[in-house]
């Protein structure tokens, strides 16, 4: 097949460009900018475009199918030729799902954590030499790409997005994957540029329990009441199967899990992890993996990219980076290191960096996500709001969504770096929440920091 990718260079574009170059498809692409790593992983198998720009040229009748990105706009004019020429023109997820119509689909959905399951599933499997094919959002140790794809494997895994699927397609992405086994870990409102309520948000959940194949499976958080009623209300003939947090202690900075075979200790901690680790046990063990081999495997999981991801450590200090954003994971990830590291001070710091984030209603929604923090700090971009299109936000506001009076703000990287740069770190944890980079942070630096 011969294949153009309108945005070739996302994130999760340019690996599924490469997975299906890889399986022996013909690919072309383009986009008005990409950044590395995507620029050199596409230029290493000669991929990326010759130039940015978009040009209807390279859409002809030779092309078999047009996949688009949601980084182009619905007016871009390569899809415009696309549709004149009446070519098939798939979205990301729609193009997974042809893909994977023969396969087992195991779907992993949620507001939070379908990242990490994601990634312990595959870790499992890789560990047992269990080869499948499989999308993830975040590069992992051991996996060369993002995307995988063959024509021989049974199972796929997909990591279930709930965002919009293409310029073009409003369906959130993961209503179109038809899980035959299915997860959903959380559900807390998010993406309010799409979803301005709550119940719209949570109504996308209900959509995708429906869309569980008849007889399939779904494994599910019961200590989620959102996901608990959702799944309570559902008329779909599936199995449920409900899971919770695991049995663990701490004990000198390291959490032990409760396992049948005695304690036994992991590099992950958090609640809201373990519940995560409750999950992914559930769903290897439909995919055929038994319970005594998923607590061997698992023991040496590290965690996904920025997935609480350690980034340095001295003898005194350890420096965390996470993907927190939401009110809800910020609140669990602080909590999960305060609890980890009781007798270390610990520096938490959020940039809001979202459309959701940076709305001045939404704001009000991280009341108290920063209490466990001994010392807490939020950075946000004045021109990321205006870019964003949203009102101004005031430190007044921040101060008062946060309901901490000793609370820093700041608004500048500069004056963010210097902070960070300047700080005595003796016996302390800093914890790094943001979907960014702080405005250009080097997170490389923060070791000469600490040291």
């Amino acid at each position: 097949m011969r294949l153009h990718f309108i945005a070739i260079g996302g994130s999760a574009m340019h690996n599924l460009a490469l997975a299906l170059h890889e399986k022996g498809y013909q690919i072309s692409g383009s986009d008005d900018i990409i950044y590395e790593p995507s620029r050199s992983r596409l230029k290493k198998k000669d991929l990326l475009p010759k130039e940015y720009g978009w040009y209807p040229e390279k859409i002809n009748s030779d092309l078999d199918a047009v996949i688009l990105g949601m980084h182009a706009r619905e007016d871009n004019p390569e899809i415009r030729k696309a549709k004149e020429l009446g070519l098939p023109i798939y979205s990301y997820p729609e193009f997974l799902y042809e893909q994977s119509k023969n396969k087992t689909r195991v779907v992993i959905g949620g507001s939070h954590g379908k990242t990490t399951i994601t990634s312990m599933v595959l870790h499992v499997l890789k560990y047992h030499q269990k080869d499948v094919d499989y999308m993830v959002g975040a590069q992992l140790e051991g996996f060369d790409t993002m995307v995988h794809l063959t024509k021989e494997n049974d199972f796929i895994v997909l990591e279930g997005d709930e965002y919009l699927s293409s310029p073009i397609d409003r369906r959130p992405k993961f209503h179109l994957y038809k899980p035959n086994i299915a997860l959903l870990s959380g559900i807390a409102w998010d993406h309010i540029n799409v979803f301005p309520s709550f119940e719209e948000y949570l109504e996308q959940f209900r959509i995708f329990i429906d869309s569980i194949v008849k007889g399939g499976i779904l494994v599910y958080n019961e200590e989620d009441k959102n996901i608990e009623k959702l799944v309570e209300e559902s008329t779909n003939t599936i199995r449920k199967h409900p899971y919770g947090t695991p049995g663990f202690t701490i004990e000198d900075e390291k959490t032990l899990l409760e396992t049948p075979e005695g304690d036994m200790p992991i590099a992950i901690f958090g609640k809201h992890n373990l519940q995560n680790l409750a999950g992914a046990k559930w769903i290897c063990q439909h995919m055929g993996i038994d319970e005594e081999d998923f607590y061997e495997a698992i023991s040496s999981f590290k965690g996904a990219s920025k997935r609480m991801e350690k980034i340095a450590e001295t003898g005194e200090t350890v420096v965390f980076k996470d993907f927190a954003h939401s009110p809800s994971k910020v609140m669990a990830t602080t909590n999960a290191v305060k609890n980890q590291f009781p007798k270390r001070k610990l520096v938490a710091c959020l940039e809001l960096h979202t459309y959701s984030s940076l709305n001045s209603e939404f704001l009000k929604q991280y009341q108290k996500a920063l209490d466990a923090a001994d010392e807490a700090v939020v950075f946000f971009s004045p021109e990321a709001v205006e870019n964003k299109k949203l009102d101004p936000i005031t430190r007044e506001q921040i101060f008062d969504s946060f309901g901490r009076k000793d609370l820093k703000v700041f608004t500048t990287p500069s004056d963010f770096q210097l902070f960070l740069k300047d700080k005595n770190y003796k016996d302390s944890i800093l914890l790094l929440m943001s979907s960014g980079n702080y405005g250009g942070l080097d997170f490389d630096e923060i070791k000469n920091w600490i040291s």
